[in-house]
């Protein structure tokens, strides 16, 4: 075929997905939105006092009698239309992740000029735009999976940003993502030669879960390293789709001597190598030497012009605060220190541990803040 025939035709092919895409897209933010407003109506007009709960029920059994080939409004969905609209119809915009704040707040004047609003609910309840990105079984499984809404928040935009599907959510959740992003560090060593400190701290964790690779113990870092290359899809899962694998056992010259990465990655939005040194014990200090070593070597050797200074990312088994804090006090180099474990976390203790570091974290705050008044009385009896 000829070649300039040919390129007209890939275009008339791009076209033809991109258009069936964007259908997709609006068939689906119409369907979040009929959802919404039977949601709303069930919840505003019909599950009140005066017919109670029990009028799903019926509505469900009236439907299929009126459409019995309407699919989709059985009483099941039915409450889930209703519990959707009540965990949504308000939000909290400081829960809000940066990027969905510019999201809703767009989402909320494009409503207002269209007037976009629930038709036959007594009040208006502006469909939030950014919930329409999402699939309905995206958001039946956030419902019944979180408890709180800054938790509904944090894997709704995990989802649209990481373009979960089904399945991903489903293990993200069952790995207490959430929870562990809350308990993470967040008192990382400072990275002076690094310009993207803020989003180093949102992009790692401090702990790790790798279920899926179903490794016997005992085992080698061998082991361990070819199991994470042979589940590499699950693995990019953990650590986010902004990673792009580069190259396992990447060898580094020096002089005469060969040296080796075991797995080094590319980031997209930090605009930096990754690597990552494992390790099946606890760590040890000597661990971060061996990583500021390879960490040099990447930066002179591979790294380009254009790209950041790269971060390495020791991943042991069990890790020492102590130890740690101790062995990163003098650190300069952007490197890290988690770890990973090979069995999904039980999430009722996460959620009891955060707990406890929520009333831990209240705890200091109201005693920083009597020390601050105390202090400014302090200061002023001075003066006085």
């Amino acid at each position: 075929m000829d070649q300039h025939l040919l390129q007209h035709f890939q275009q008339i092919k791009s076209i033809i997905r991109q258009g069936k895409t964007q259908a997709l897209y609006a068939v689906n933010a119409q369907l979040i939105r009929v959802n919404w407003e039977v949601g709303a109506y069930l919840s505003t007009r019909l599950t009140t006092a005066t017919y109670g709960d029990k009028v799903v029920d019926q509505l469900a059994q009236w439907l299929h009698a009126e459409e019995p080939t309407l699919k989709g409004f059985d009483k099941r969905n039915l409450y889930r239309m209703k519990a959707f609209f009540e965990a949504w119809k308000s939000i909290d915009t400081e829960l809000l992740p940066p990027a969905m704040k510019e999201i809703y707040e767009a989402s909320n004047e494009a409503n207002k000029k269209q007037k976009i609003v629930v038709s036959m609910t007594p009040q208006s309840f502006p469909l939030p735009a950014f919930l329409t990105r999402l699939p309905w079984t995206h958001h039946v499984e956030i419902l019944k999976q979180t408890t709180s809404q800054e938790e509904r928040l944090f894997y709704t935009a995990l989802s649209i940003k990481e373009r979960y599907t089904v399945r991903d959510l489903r293990r993200q959740i069952k790995s207490g993502l959430f929870e562990r992003q809350i308990l993470a560090k967040r008192d990382l060593p400072a990275l002076p030669e690094h310009p993207q400190q803020t989003l180093i701290r949102e992009v790692f964790r401090d702990r790790y879960i790798f279920e899926f690779l179903d490794l016997k113990e005992p085992y080698s870092e061998f082991d361990l390293q070819k199991a994470l290359i042979r589940r590499m899809k699950d693995f990019l899962l953990e650590l986010g789709r902004d990673f792009i694998f580069v190259e396992e056992e990447m060898t580094l010259r020096v002089s005469m001597h060969d040296y080796a990465v075991d797995l080094v990655f590319f980031h997209r939005e930090l605009q930096c190598l990754v690597a990552f040194d494992l390790k099946i014990d606890a760590f040890r200090p000597e661990y971060l030497g061996k990583m500021n070593f390879y960490l040099e070597l990447l930066d002179r050797e591979v790294r380009k012009p254009h790209e950041n200074p790269s971060i390495g990312v020791v991943l042991c088994k069990t890790a020492d605060d102590e130890v740690v804090e101790i062995a990163f006090s003098r650190q300069l180099s952007p490197a890290l220190v988690a770890t990973y474990q090979t069995k999904f976390l039980d999430k009722n203790l996460l959620r009891r541990m955060l707990h406890e570091w929520a009333e831990d974290w209240h705890t200091v705050r109201e005693a920083q803040a009597v020390y601050q008044r105390l202090a400014s009385r302090h200061d002023a009896d001075e003066s006085g």
